[in-house]
């Protein structure tokens, strides 16, 4: 540790920290732009000069190392002069539109100005003017001129996103940030540049112009799309929201967020949202009241149970539902004498399973991995934020091993951070690809491999890899949690992990996957699971927030299976599977409805609605309960939501307890060969908010699968 003396107080730091460092732990604040406790170090704002003694001239504070008794003053007539000329300089340029300004009121130039700007400019020349950039639907780069070239935008695409899509060009005030040649910015992370920048050069495009950032109520929120359970500000103007950002929480999504979760509010005033219930009568669509919906839901229930058996009537539902959702679903198939409902719609193998699949380690311990083995996942898509927080493991010497289907996949560039050692092979070689690690694992450690592999170069070299360093994982993801041969690839996992001493978990899916498996949303006894309910085995079917043509594997197909059935009631935000639905009840999303949802690591993280429910939408929890009750169905009588979650065992603290969470597997390991490859749905289709959201829609990501006529 090394001693400091700052504004006339002792501030011991750790060797190696600069002046800012100190001063963050002293609770002093320096001014800033270029500074970022994310980021390197720029030192190109000059901000931050503090006059230190015995230096001849200030020093930024955030490039300035300590040392043992230097004497730090950041008040002094010398600090607040030197600060107060560097402000003059920025403004010189700077263009007077606040009034007009998006970033207008949360402007940290703005802030700044009014404690070290003048009264007045002595620059009485013309401003320079920078034009305008288009990089895509969701920045804006249309106020160039407001730059004050800070390069925190172009850091993080460097350094948190791994692609440097934006650079400065040209020097002194004919300097630029822009993309390359008129490319557009695609990063996944992209929208966290708009946060980072410090005045109004880089602002939200779907946001623009649409609000003041003081008239807006801020709530907190939880994301509803991928496992990684990011928290949020949703921020709201007369019952609409307005605009979401991220929360910091620096165990799951450190300041950032991912552009899904940042920009598929947009989906929640759609044209497409259901706002009432409706009834399809002579195959047109009827909107009715709440009774009247509810009443025909429970008397075409009670009607064919009475004809066909409970075991003709089935739950598919959505892992983005909540947990007290699934509970109740799952509880009122169980009410009825059905043990049909299933969460893993996309799912090719439905083994059973003792406990609940989790990411096996903490999702901050993705940030200090030494080795780590990813298969069947396409990370940075699937999961933007675990793939940042590898990627900063990266960075540090991780070894990073792949085992995936296609050179797209798992090259460095697709994946944003160099990869040391990787396999490709088509999905139903990968349970091979592990066995052959094994093997070479079993070779070295002269035990016994789990079945019959080659020790071939790669796989000695994964090998190698895993058998090195301390702290390890093994990360199933989401296409080999959807592989045929799933508890194959587990099993071996397993072994390998037991050999190595890494840890071994599912990335898992969608916000509420663990979940779904601690609400019992899973068959049990006879019950049939996802695979069998979509092919056509069922009278009744009722869809919890999913549109099986798009959340299964079975595609498009699951259309004319769902059509065979009697009755088929969906409950949505949105008019979806309006083709084979017979009844729509519009319940709400995450924004309309309190709930909890727990993350891949098994946290456990409730939230409050922020607005107010759409028309006549209703908490699917509420509409649930209400349909239990005309169901004459007993143990339904919760007046909150927090009242069903005390219902569901081991959701009764902030981590889903220890002995729930397993990823062991009884499976005897097979080579099953000839699978078609797993069905995982492409980044902004993911769920019925992604696909819904308009700008989300127009990014280079979404535009490509559009293309290939993919759907997820």
């Amino acid at each position: 540790m090394v001693e400091i003396e700052l504004d006339g107080r002792k501030v011991e730091v750790l060797e190696g920290s600069t002046v800012m460092h100190a001063a963050e732990k002293a609770g002093t604040y320096i001014p800033h732009f270029c500074y970022h406790k994310k980021l390197s170090i720029a030192a190109n704002c000059r901000m931050c000069l503090v006059d230190v003694e015995k230096a001849p001239k200030p020093m930024p504070a955030c490039a300035t190392p300590v040392t043992q008794g230097m004497i730090v003053h950041t008040k002094s007539d010398k600090a607040i002069k030197a600060q107060k000329g560097v402000m003059e300089f920025l403004l010189i340029n700077h263009p007077l539109d606040c009034p007009i300004c998006d970033q207008g009121g949360e402007c940290q130039l703005q802030d700044l100005a009014v404690g070290y700007g003048g009264s007045g400019s002595r620059y009485e020349e013309e401003k320079r003017v920078v034009f305008h950039k288009n990089v895509g639907p969701l920045i804006s780069m249309q106020e160039m001129s407001r730059c004050i070239h800070c390069t925190r935008c172009v850091r993080f695409g460097q350094e948190v996103a791994g692609v440097m899509e934006l650079g400065m060009s040209h020097r002194g005030e004919h300097a630029e940030i822009e993309t390359f040649v008129g490319m557009s910015v695609d990063s996944e992370l992209s929208g966290n540049m708009i946060d980072i920048c410090p005045v109004g050069a880089l602002t939200s495009k779907p946001f623009r112009y649409s609000a003041r950032t003081w008239e807006l109520s801020r709530r907190k929120s939880v994301s509803p799309h991928d496992s990684t359970g990011a928290n949020l500000i949703v921020q709201v103007k007369n019952n609409q929201v307005m605009r979401v950002v991220p929360l910091e929480n620096e165990d799951i999504n450190e300041c950032w967020i991912a552009d899904r979760d940042r920009f598929s509010y947009e989906a929640l005033g759609s044209d497409e949202r259901l706002k009432t219930p409706m009834i399809k009568q002579g195959g047109e669509w009827k909107a009715v009241d709440w009774q009247t919906a509810l009443e025909y839901v429970a008397n075409g229930l009670k009607q064919i149970k009475a004809d066909h058996g409970a075991a003709s009537i089935g739950t598919l539902a959505s892992p983005h539902s909540t947990l007290e959702e699934l509970y109740l679903a799952a509880s009122l198939m169980r009410g009825l004498g059905s043990d049909n409902i299933d969460f893993r719609l996309r799912n090719a193998e439905f083994a059973p399973q003792a406990g609940v699949r989790w990411l096996g380690t903490s999702i901050a311990s993705l940030s200090q991995l030494q080795r780590v083995l990813v298969v069947g996942a396409n990370l940075r898509k699937d999961h933007p934020l675990f793939a940042q927080r590898i990627r900063q493991s990266v960075r540090k010497g991780c070894g990073l091993n792949v085992i995936n289907s296609s050179a797209e996949l798992a090259s460095a560039g697709a994946w944003a951070m160099p990869i040391t050692n990787s396999v490709l092979t088509e999905p139903a070689a990968w349970a091979q690809a592990l066995a052959d690690v094994a093997a070479a694992i079993a070779t070295v450690k002269g035990v016994a491999a789990p079945i019959a592999g080659q020790a071939t170069d790669a796989a000695k070299a994964i090998a190698k890899s895993l058998m090195g360093g301390e702290r390890k994982a093994i990360l199933l993801g989401n296409a080999a949690a959807h592989h045929a041969n799933a508890s194959s690839l587990l099993g071996l996992a397993n072994w390998i992990a037991a050999q190595t001493g890494a840890s071994i978990g599912y990335l898992t899916e969608a916000a509420n996957t663990v979940g779904a498996q601690l609400a019992g949303a899973l068959p049990s006894g006879d019950g049939m699971d996802a695979g069998r309910m979509l092919a056509g085995k069922l009278k009744a079917v009722l869809l919890l927030n999913t549109e099986p043509e798009f959340d299964s594997a079975a595609g498009a197909t699951a259309k004319a299976s769902l059509n065979a059935a009697q009755m088929v009631v969906t409950l949505s935000p949105f008019k979806a599977n309006l083709d084979f639905s017979d009844v729509l009840l519009p319940i709400s999303p995450f924004t309309e409805t309190p709930g909890t949802f727990v993350n891949a690591e098994g946290r456990i993280q409730s939230f409050h609605a922020v607005v107010k429910p759409l028309g006549e939408t209703r908490p699917a929890w509420k509409v649930l309960r209400v349909l239990a009750n005309l169901l004459e169905l007993p143990g339904f009588d919760f007046e909150s939501s927090q009242d069903v979650l005390k219902q569901v065992p081991g959701a009764q603290a902030a981590q889903v307890p220890a002995g729930n969470l397993d990823n062991s597997t009884t499976s005897a390991i097979q080579m099953a060969a000839g699978q078609g490859a797993p069905v995982v749905a492409s980044i902004y289709q993911l769920d019925s908010l992604v696909r819904r959201a308009t700008s989300l829609q127009l990014t280079a990501d979404a535009r490509s699968v559009a293309a290939e006529g993919v759907a997820a």
